[in-house]
């Protein structure tokens, strides 16, 4: 997610999963698959198989949980608000849903 987005997305979602930051952009690990059946929506990119690249990173916040990710869903629902846009998924066999 873009950096102007990091510090109300951190504050808003429960204190869980690593969350990494440097001056453009913020990571939310969040498990792998967390892209199935939804289209996270711009700015956001969710990236699979994705890396914090190697530039300094600051780890803003550490896991509340023996696990570092993020749960995907209230993740998914916060940045749909953010960016103003209705949460869209597909349901397999039923197709798109709004």
């Amino acid at each position: 997610m873009p950096a102007r987005h990091g510090l109300r997305l951190l504050s808003r979602l429960p204190g869980n999963g690593c969350v990494f930051a440097d001056s453009d952009w913020w990571w939310w690990l969040v498990p792998a698959g967390s892209d199935a059946d939804l289209r996270w929506p711009l700015p956001a990119c969710y990236a699979p198989g994705g890396y914090v690249p190697d530039r300094q990173p600051r780890l803003m916040r550490r896991p509340g949980t023996t696990s570092p990710y993020t749960p995907p869903i209230p993740l998914y629902l916060m940045v749909c608000q953010l960016t103003g846009t209705a949460p869209a998924w597909t349901v397999p066999d039923l197709g798109s849903r709004i």
